[in-house]
């Protein structure tokens, strides 16, 4: 039988791009070491409920990102430079967006074992 491979893990080589931090001084790409994260799930099993699992979580994080980024424009244009208020904005509703993802598949994956556990 052949071994499915699970995609999510993918996710884990944007962890890469922090390596450029450390050749352009820029201590701001550090923090795409967070999606190192992501290298556990080449060792999940992408069966119907993982998937499921996933597409709940990629939703609420998508909806959450088309939420906030509205006000999050209103509030960068006044706190920032107004040239930079759509970049800020942006920035911070996709990183948002990511945060959500990562705590509801982790809320999920929970809920799934503690599920097995009752067994």
């Amino acid at each position: 039988m052949k071994k499915k491979i699970n995609y999510l893990g993918f996710l884990s080589l944007l962890s890469l791009i922090s390596i450029l931090g450390y050749f352009t001084d820029n201590a701001g790409l550090y923090g795409f070491l967070g999606f190192l994260y992501y290298l556990r799930y080449f060792a999940v099993i992408p069966d119907e409920l993982f998937k499921l699992n996933v597409r709940k979580a990629a939703t609420t994080a998508w909806l959450s990102e088309l939420i906030l980024f509205v006000p999050l424009i209103y509030t960068s244009y006044f706190i920032f430079d107004p040239s930079k208020a759509l970049r800020i904005a942006f920035g911070l509703s996709f990183a948002f967006a990511i945060f959500i993802f990562t705590i509801v598949m982790l809320i999920s994956e929970y809920r799934e074992n503690a599920g097995i556990d009752d067994d």
